[in-house]
Protein backbone atom coordinates (compact mmCIF):
# COMPACT_ATOMS: atom_id res chain seq x y z
CA UNK A 1 0.00 0.00 0.00
CA UNK A 2 1.38 3.36 -0.49
CA UNK A 3 1.78 5.91 1.91
CA UNK A 4 -1.10 8.51 2.86
CA UNK A 5 -3.41 6.26 1.20
CA UNK A 6 -6.83 5.48 2.85
CA UNK A 7 -8.58 2.23 3.19
CA UNK A 8 -12.47 1.56 3.29
CA UNK A 9 -14.53 -0.45 5.58
CA UNK A 10 -14.97 -3.58 4.09
CA UNK A 11 -18.82 -4.64 3.46
CA UNK A 12 -21.20 -5.41 6.29
CA UNK A 13 -18.01 -4.22 8.89
CA UNK A 14 -19.87 -1.72 11.23
CA UNK A 15 -17.38 1.31 11.94
CA UNK A 16 -16.96 1.81 16.07
CA UNK A 17 -19.00 4.96 17.19
CA UNK A 18 -17.14 7.67 18.87
CA UNK A 19 -17.02 8.09 22.25
CA UNK A 20 -19.16 10.84 23.66
CA UNK A 21 -18.11 14.01 25.42
CA UNK A 22 -18.56 13.54 29.22
CA UNK A 23 -19.95 16.19 30.56
CA UNK A 24 -18.64 17.10 34.27
CA UNK A 25 -20.29 20.67 34.62
CA UNK A 26 -22.16 23.44 32.13
CA UNK A 27 -22.24 27.00 32.70
CA UNK A 28 -24.83 29.19 31.22
CA UNK A 29 -23.93 32.60 30.80
CA UNK A 30 -26.66 35.39 30.62
CA UNK A 31 -26.82 38.93 30.59
CA UNK A 32 -29.31 41.00 32.26
CA UNK A 33 -30.72 44.88 32.06
CA UNK A 34 -33.46 46.07 34.03
CA UNK A 35 -34.89 42.52 33.74
CA UNK A 36 -36.63 42.29 37.99
CA UNK A 37 -39.86 40.79 36.32
CA UNK A 38 -38.03 38.06 34.46
CA UNK A 39 -34.92 36.68 36.46
CA UNK A 40 -36.76 34.81 39.39
CA UNK A 41 -38.52 33.12 36.74
CA UNK A 42 -35.64 32.83 34.08
CA UNK A 43 -34.08 30.69 37.09
CA UNK A 44 -36.74 28.24 37.90
CA UNK A 45 -37.47 27.87 34.14
CA UNK A 46 -33.44 27.33 34.11
CA UNK A 47 -33.32 25.08 37.20
CA UNK A 48 -36.42 22.73 35.43
CA UNK A 49 -34.76 22.39 31.72
CA UNK A 50 -31.52 21.62 33.63
CA UNK A 51 -32.87 18.78 35.81
CA UNK A 52 -30.21 15.99 36.66
CA UNK A 53 -27.45 18.12 34.96
CA UNK A 54 -24.67 19.50 36.84
CA UNK A 55 -24.60 23.36 36.08
CA UNK A 56 -23.82 26.71 37.57
CA UNK A 57 -26.12 29.50 36.06
CA UNK A 58 -23.85 32.88 35.54
CA UNK A 59 -26.13 36.29 35.70
CA UNK A 60 -24.15 38.91 34.60
CA UNK A 61 -26.07 42.16 35.79
CA UNK A 62 -24.84 45.18 32.99
CA UNK A 63 -25.69 48.11 35.13
CA UNK A 64 -29.16 47.56 36.04
CA UNK A 65 -31.21 50.40 37.32
CA UNK A 66 -34.09 48.68 38.53
CA UNK A 67 -34.67 46.03 41.51
CA UNK A 68 -32.57 43.60 39.41
CA UNK A 69 -29.67 43.89 41.39
CA UNK A 70 -31.72 42.78 44.79
CA UNK A 71 -34.17 40.18 43.11
CA UNK A 72 -30.17 38.56 41.68
CA UNK A 73 -29.14 39.17 45.63
CA UNK A 74 -32.05 37.17 47.06
CA UNK A 75 -32.55 34.32 44.36
CA UNK A 76 -28.57 33.68 44.49
CA UNK A 77 -29.09 33.37 48.80
CA UNK A 78 -31.20 30.40 48.08
CA UNK A 79 -29.47 28.72 45.50
CA UNK A 80 -25.80 28.06 45.06
CA UNK A 81 -25.51 27.30 41.73
CA UNK A 82 -26.66 30.95 40.55
CA UNK A 83 -23.49 33.03 40.51
CA UNK A 84 -24.16 36.66 39.92
CA UNK A 85 -21.95 39.22 38.42
CA UNK A 86 -22.70 42.68 38.52
CA UNK A 87 -20.89 45.23 36.39
CA UNK A 88 -19.61 48.80 37.63
CA UNK A 89 -22.15 50.48 34.81
CA UNK A 90 -23.49 49.55 31.32
CA UNK A 91 -20.99 48.26 29.07
CA UNK A 92 -23.02 46.52 26.79
CA UNK A 93 -25.15 43.58 25.85
CA UNK A 94 -21.39 42.02 24.02
CA UNK A 95 -19.25 42.92 27.21
CA UNK A 96 -21.34 41.77 29.40
CA UNK A 97 -21.62 38.24 27.84
CA UNK A 98 -17.56 38.69 27.87
CA UNK A 99 -17.94 38.86 31.45
CA UNK A 100 -19.78 36.02 32.03
CA UNK A 101 -17.45 34.10 29.94
CA UNK A 102 -14.22 34.63 31.04
CA UNK A 103 -15.82 33.32 34.54
CA UNK A 104 -17.45 30.27 33.75
CA UNK A 105 -15.61 26.84 34.27
CA UNK A 106 -17.82 24.37 32.42
CA UNK A 107 -16.49 22.44 29.85
CA UNK A 108 -19.47 23.67 27.38
CA UNK A 109 -20.79 26.88 28.16
CA UNK A 110 -23.95 28.23 26.70
CA UNK A 111 -24.86 32.08 25.74
CA UNK A 112 -28.92 32.69 26.39
CA UNK A 113 -30.40 36.34 27.23
CA UNK A 114 -32.20 36.31 30.17
CA UNK A 115 -35.24 37.78 29.01
CA UNK A 116 -37.22 34.54 27.87
CA UNK A 117 -37.40 34.78 24.41
CA UNK A 118 -34.68 31.63 24.38
CA UNK A 119 -36.55 28.82 25.84
CA UNK A 120 -33.71 27.19 28.32
CA UNK A 121 -35.45 24.20 27.21
CA UNK A 122 -33.76 24.75 24.29
CA UNK A 123 -30.29 23.99 26.22
CA UNK A 124 -30.28 20.34 26.32
CA UNK A 125 -31.05 19.90 22.74
CA UNK A 126 -27.59 22.32 22.38
CA UNK A 127 -26.00 19.85 24.55
CA UNK A 128 -26.91 16.54 23.09
CA UNK A 129 -25.32 17.81 19.84
CA UNK A 130 -22.09 19.04 21.69
CA UNK A 131 -21.99 15.43 23.34
CA UNK A 132 -21.88 14.02 19.79
CA UNK A 133 -18.47 15.93 19.35
CA UNK A 134 -19.85 19.53 18.14
CA UNK A 135 -17.25 22.30 19.17
CA UNK A 136 -20.02 24.84 18.48
CA UNK A 137 -23.78 24.74 18.40
CA UNK A 138 -25.92 27.50 17.46
CA UNK A 139 -29.78 28.20 17.75
CA UNK A 140 -31.60 28.92 14.75
CA UNK A 141 -35.09 30.81 14.96
CA UNK A 142 -37.65 29.76 12.84
CA UNK A 143 -40.54 31.72 14.38
CA UNK A 144 -40.04 35.08 15.66
CA UNK A 145 -42.76 36.54 17.26
CA UNK A 146 -42.85 40.08 18.55
CA UNK A 147 -40.46 41.47 16.01
CA UNK A 148 -42.05 44.09 13.30
CA UNK A 149 -41.88 43.28 9.86
CA UNK A 150 -38.67 46.28 9.86
CA UNK A 151 -36.98 44.89 12.33
CA UNK A 152 -37.05 41.18 10.22
CA UNK A 153 -36.35 43.11 7.33
CA UNK A 154 -33.82 45.10 8.59
CA UNK A 155 -31.61 41.88 9.91
CA UNK A 156 -32.09 39.78 6.99
CA UNK A 157 -30.47 42.78 5.05
CA UNK A 158 -27.66 43.36 7.85
CA UNK A 159 -26.69 39.63 7.58
CA UNK A 160 -26.91 39.62 4.00
CA UNK A 161 -24.22 42.80 3.84
CA UNK A 162 -22.21 41.50 6.20
CA UNK A 163 -21.64 38.23 4.41
CA UNK A 164 -20.39 39.89 1.62
CA UNK A 165 -18.33 42.26 3.20
CA UNK A 166 -16.97 40.21 5.69
CA UNK A 167 -16.82 36.54 3.85
CA UNK A 168 -18.26 34.98 6.82
CA UNK A 169 -20.90 33.20 6.68
CA UNK A 170 -23.73 33.60 8.86
CA UNK A 171 -27.02 32.45 9.34
CA UNK A 172 -29.54 34.90 9.26
CA UNK A 173 -31.66 33.85 12.02
CA UNK A 174 -29.27 32.85 14.31
CA UNK A 175 -28.19 34.87 17.54
CA UNK A 176 -26.29 34.91 20.26
CA UNK A 177 -27.84 31.78 21.84
CA UNK A 178 -25.20 29.35 21.18
CA UNK A 179 -23.05 26.27 23.18
CA UNK A 180 -19.29 26.06 23.02
CA UNK A 181 -16.79 23.80 23.89
CA UNK A 182 -14.39 24.52 26.39
CA UNK A 183 -11.86 24.23 23.59
CA UNK A 184 -13.82 26.61 21.21
CA UNK A 185 -14.47 29.13 23.96
CA UNK A 186 -10.76 29.27 25.26
CA UNK A 187 -9.97 30.42 21.51
CA UNK A 188 -13.18 32.49 22.10
CA UNK A 189 -11.86 34.33 24.82
CA UNK A 190 -8.21 34.94 23.35
CA UNK A 191 -9.77 37.53 21.49
CA UNK A 192 -9.68 41.18 23.05
CA UNK A 193 -11.25 43.64 20.71
CA UNK A 194 -13.11 46.39 22.03
CA UNK A 195 -15.88 46.73 19.47
CA UNK A 196 -17.24 43.03 19.60
CA UNK A 197 -19.72 40.64 17.53
CA UNK A 198 -19.60 37.49 19.27
CA UNK A 199 -21.58 36.11 16.70
CA UNK A 200 -19.54 36.85 13.87
CA UNK A 201 -16.12 35.76 16.14
CA UNK A 202 -17.66 32.30 17.09
CA UNK A 203 -17.97 31.76 13.12
CA UNK A 204 -14.17 32.86 12.85
CA UNK A 205 -12.31 30.64 15.04
CA UNK A 206 -13.55 27.74 13.03
CA UNK A 207 -13.98 23.70 14.69
CA UNK A 208 -17.34 21.83 13.95
CA UNK A 209 -20.49 23.82 13.58
CA UNK A 210 -23.95 23.07 13.72
CA UNK A 211 -27.26 24.75 14.01
CA UNK A 212 -30.33 23.65 16.22
CA UNK A 213 -33.70 25.04 14.95
CA UNK A 214 -35.97 26.32 17.84
CA UNK A 215 -39.41 28.70 18.24
CA UNK A 216 -38.76 31.84 20.12
CA UNK A 217 -40.80 33.04 22.94
CA UNK A 218 -42.20 36.72 22.86
CA UNK A 219 -40.72 38.18 25.73
CA UNK A 220 -41.82 37.01 29.12
CA UNK A 221 -42.08 40.97 30.70
CA UNK A 222 -40.47 44.66 29.84
CA UNK A 223 -39.52 45.76 26.84
CA UNK A 224 -36.06 45.47 24.48
CA UNK A 225 -33.13 47.08 25.27
CA UNK A 226 -32.08 47.08 21.37
CA UNK A 227 -33.49 50.33 20.31
CA UNK A 228 -32.78 51.74 17.09
CA UNK A 229 -29.71 53.69 17.63
CA UNK A 230 -28.00 50.56 19.49
CA UNK A 231 -28.47 48.18 16.70
CA UNK A 232 -27.40 50.73 14.15
CA UNK A 233 -24.20 51.05 16.33
CA UNK A 234 -24.22 47.31 16.31
CA UNK A 235 -24.22 46.57 13.06
CA UNK A 236 -21.26 49.23 12.57
CA UNK A 237 -19.06 47.59 14.96
CA UNK A 238 -19.84 43.89 13.39
CA UNK A 239 -18.86 45.46 9.62
CA UNK A 240 -16.23 47.09 10.98
CA UNK A 241 -14.83 44.54 13.21
CA UNK A 242 -14.76 42.17 10.44
CA UNK A 243 -13.98 44.19 6.85
CA UNK A 244 -11.96 46.77 5.73
CA UNK A 245 -14.09 46.73 2.01
CA UNK A 246 -15.55 50.50 3.47
CA UNK A 247 -12.50 52.06 3.23
CA UNK A 248 -11.54 50.03 0.13
CA UNK A 249 -15.27 51.31 -1.89
CA UNK A 250 -13.99 54.95 -0.37
CA UNK A 251 -10.52 54.63 -2.15
CA UNK A 252 -12.26 53.30 -5.27
CA UNK A 253 -15.20 56.05 -5.46
CA UNK A 254 -12.34 58.37 -4.72
CA UNK A 255 -10.76 57.02 -8.52
CA UNK A 256 -14.03 57.32 -10.18
CA UNK A 257 -14.59 61.24 -9.05
CA UNK A 258 -10.96 62.28 -9.96
CA UNK A 259 -10.93 60.14 -13.43
CA UNK A 260 -13.88 62.31 -14.12
CA UNK A 261 -12.36 65.18 -13.29
CA UNK A 262 -9.13 64.19 -15.42
CA UNK A 263 -11.06 63.25 -18.35
CA UNK A 264 -13.41 66.47 -18.02
CA UNK A 265 -10.10 68.88 -18.17
CA UNK A 266 -9.70 68.18 -22.02
CA UNK A 267 -13.09 68.57 -22.64
CA UNK A 268 -13.39 71.93 -21.23
CA UNK A 269 -10.26 73.04 -23.28
CA UNK A 270 -11.61 71.88 -26.51
CA UNK A 271 -15.15 73.45 -25.29
CA UNK A 272 -13.02 77.10 -24.59
CA UNK A 273 -11.05 76.74 -27.74
CA UNK A 274 -14.20 76.58 -29.67
CA UNK A 275 -15.97 78.84 -28.49
CA UNK A 276 -18.49 76.84 -26.82
CA UNK A 277 -17.87 76.85 -23.63
CA UNK A 278 -21.14 78.14 -21.26
CA UNK A 279 -20.61 80.39 -17.89
CA UNK A 280 -22.08 79.74 -14.99
CA UNK A 281 -22.08 79.22 -10.98
CA UNK A 282 -24.41 76.39 -10.76
CA UNK A 283 -22.33 73.82 -12.91
CA UNK A 284 -19.36 75.34 -10.43
CA UNK A 285 -21.19 74.94 -7.52
CA UNK A 286 -22.45 71.40 -8.22
CA UNK A 287 -18.77 70.33 -8.54
CA UNK A 288 -17.85 71.48 -5.54
CA UNK A 289 -20.73 70.16 -3.19
CA UNK A 290 -20.21 66.90 -4.96
CA UNK A 291 -16.53 66.71 -4.31
CA UNK A 292 -16.70 68.05 -0.77
CA UNK A 293 -19.43 65.49 -0.12
CA UNK A 294 -17.32 62.33 -1.18
CA UNK A 295 -14.28 63.52 0.86
CA UNK A 296 -16.35 64.24 3.77
CA UNK A 297 -17.86 60.61 3.39
CA UNK A 298 -14.18 58.95 2.78
CA UNK A 299 -13.00 61.33 6.01
CA UNK A 300 -16.13 59.94 7.76
CA UNK A 301 -15.21 56.56 6.99
CA UNK A 302 -11.52 56.38 8.08
CA UNK A 303 -12.77 58.22 10.92
CA UNK A 304 -15.12 55.54 12.24
CA UNK A 305 -11.63 52.98 11.68
CA UNK A 306 -9.51 55.65 13.15
CA UNK A 307 -11.91 55.74 16.52
CA UNK A 308 -11.85 51.89 16.90
CA UNK A 309 -7.66 51.78 16.66
CA UNK A 310 -8.12 54.83 19.35
CA UNK A 311 -9.93 52.53 21.36
CA UNK A 312 -7.49 49.39 20.87
CA UNK A 313 -4.49 51.12 21.55
CA UNK A 314 -6.07 52.48 25.19
CA UNK A 315 -6.35 48.94 26.20
CA UNK A 316 -9.13 50.14 28.59
CA UNK A 317 -10.94 46.91 30.14
CA UNK A 318 -13.91 45.36 28.29
CA UNK A 319 -15.72 45.96 31.48
CA UNK A 320 -15.33 46.98 35.37
CA UNK A 321 -16.91 44.10 37.88
CA UNK A 322 -18.41 45.97 40.69
CA UNK A 323 -19.39 42.07 42.86
CA UNK A 324 -20.09 38.80 43.18
CA UNK A 325 -22.16 36.70 43.97
CA UNK A 326 -21.63 32.59 44.78
CA UNK A 327 -18.37 33.41 43.02
CA UNK A 328 -14.42 33.49 43.77
CA UNK A 329 -12.88 36.23 42.01
CA UNK A 330 -11.10 35.50 39.01
CA UNK A 331 -7.86 35.78 38.11
CA UNK A 332 -7.39 38.93 36.00
CA UNK A 333 -6.14 38.96 32.47
CA UNK A 334 -3.72 41.08 30.79
CA UNK A 335 -6.87 43.59 30.00
CA UNK A 336 -9.44 42.55 32.62
CA UNK A 337 -9.85 45.30 34.71
CA UNK A 338 -9.74 45.27 38.45
CA UNK A 339 -11.69 41.83 39.95
CA UNK A 340 -14.18 44.31 41.88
Amino acid sequence: MHRGMTTEPAAGTVEPAKPQRELRLLSVVAPALDEAETVVEFHRRMVEALEGIDFELIVVDDGSTDETPEVLRRTAATDPRLKVITLSRNFGHQAAITAGLDHAKGDAVAIIDSDLQDPPEVIPKLLARWREGVDVVYAVRTVRPGESRAKLATSRWFYRLFGRLAHIDLEQNAGDFRLFDRGALDALNSMRERNRFLRGMSVWIGFTQTAVPYERDPRYAGVTKYTPRRMVRFSLDAISSFSHVPLQLATGLGFLVSMAAFLGIPIAIARKLTGHSVPGVTTILLAVLLIGGIQLITVGLIGEYLGRVYDEVKHRPLYVVKDRLNTPARRPGPDDGPPG
